[in-house]
């Protein structure tokens, strides 16, 4: 195999927008079918998107044995479901983040690549970005000191009452959605797993899910990360990571794939007053893609681990459980 074949699981908007787009740019995946329920809404979407095969049920595309993969941007609460049948399918699967709903699915999931011999990946692409490398690097060489405190926030209006985020049948909420990316980060900085995590959450007075969330993960070692997430607030994707002598500022943290040509800026500023800013290009979507693709084709390890996933959940799972319970959760 040289190049990694893949079916897409509905024609989501992240899909259609971001994900299919970074599979046809990369060197070693292609899209060869998109499905939907609706057969008209997968034969607009596969002719906007140039892809050859549509199907009106999910089961159907599958069966496909010219798949290699699937990729799922379904609702949170449909991931499990489905990221399993697809294993039963023997396909890869690349699922949208979070995979899973709780450490139980998870488990489940995994148990079900394993059964299957099959690859499975959350997809938080973001992490693949440059600019996340270049942090460490500032850091390792010392730029900024002893590092004490991280602060890593996520957010933006969501007014429309109709949107999935806001469902908790399907799985809604600011912390699944984006606030989820402000913990990931932090434990990708601190190359490091909290001790504790304590959280907690605010609903707008008709909805079920957790319209803003925020709080705190301690480490073993002392240093602190501050969190949050909202759909109640202005938009920011930005993370700061203070040390002794310094700060580095991250501005476009999670979406510089937004900025013109994909550029995340860096700004650090030391104790002597001298500010440096590093511009850095990367095209995170392709980039997670090829990862992806290569670890298949060539059989080797995922760049971001299956730990790495059942770290994540657990940390997740704990900030929800925090936030209900009113109290530390210690992992």
């Amino acid at each position: 195999m040289s190049t990694l074949k893949f079916g897409i699981l509905s024609t989501a908007q992240i899909g259609r927008t971001q994900v299919i787009p970074a599979i046809q740019r990369s060197k070693n995946a292609e899209v060869i079918a998109i499905a939907s329920r609706n057969d008209q809404t997968a034969k607009v979407a596969a002719e906007k998107l140039s892809i050859d095969k549509t199907y009106n049920t999910y089961e159907a595309l599958l069966k496909d044995p010219d798949i290699d993969a699937i990729y799922i941007p379904l609702p949170n609460s449909l991931h499990k479901e489905w990221v399993i049948k697809a294993c039963q399918h023997k396909k890869h699967v690349l699922c949208e983040k979070p995979i899973a709903l709780n450490n139980t699915e998870l488990e489940e999931i995994l148990l079900a690549a394993k059964q299957n011999k099959v690859v499975v990946m959350e997809a938080f692409m973001y992490q693949f970005h440059p600019q996340h490398d270049k942090v460490k690097e500032i850091i390792a060489n010392g730029e900024i000191g002893e590092i004490s405190l991280m602060r890593a926030s996520f957010s933006f209006y969501l007014e429309d009452r109709s949107n999935i985020r806001l469902s908790n049948d399907l799985g809604g909420g600011s912390m699944f959605d984006v606030g989820c990316y402000t913990l990931h980060s932090i434990r990708t900085i601190f190359d490091d797993e909290p001790s504790s995590v304590f959280a907690n959450s605010t609903s707008r007075a008709d909805l079920q899910v957790d319209t803003t969330m925020s709080g705190l993960l301690s480490f073993a070692d002392g240093k602190m990360a501050l969190f949050d997430s909202s759909f109640d607030s202005f938009q920011r994707q930005n993370y700061e990571v203070v040390g002794s002598k310094g700060i580095i500022n991250v501005t476009s943290a999670y979406r510089p794939d937004t900025n013109e040509n994909m550029e995340g800026e860096i700004t650090v500023k030391t104790v002597n007053g001298k500010t440096y800013v590093h511009r850095i290009a990367g095209d995170q979507y392709k980039l997670m893609v090829e990862d992806f693709a290569e670890a298949i084709i060539e059989d080797r390890p995922l760049t971001y681990s299956i730990e790495n996933m059942i770290n994540q959940m657990k940390v997740l799972d704990a900030a929800y459980q925090s936030s209900k319970e009113n109290r530390p959760i210690l992992l």
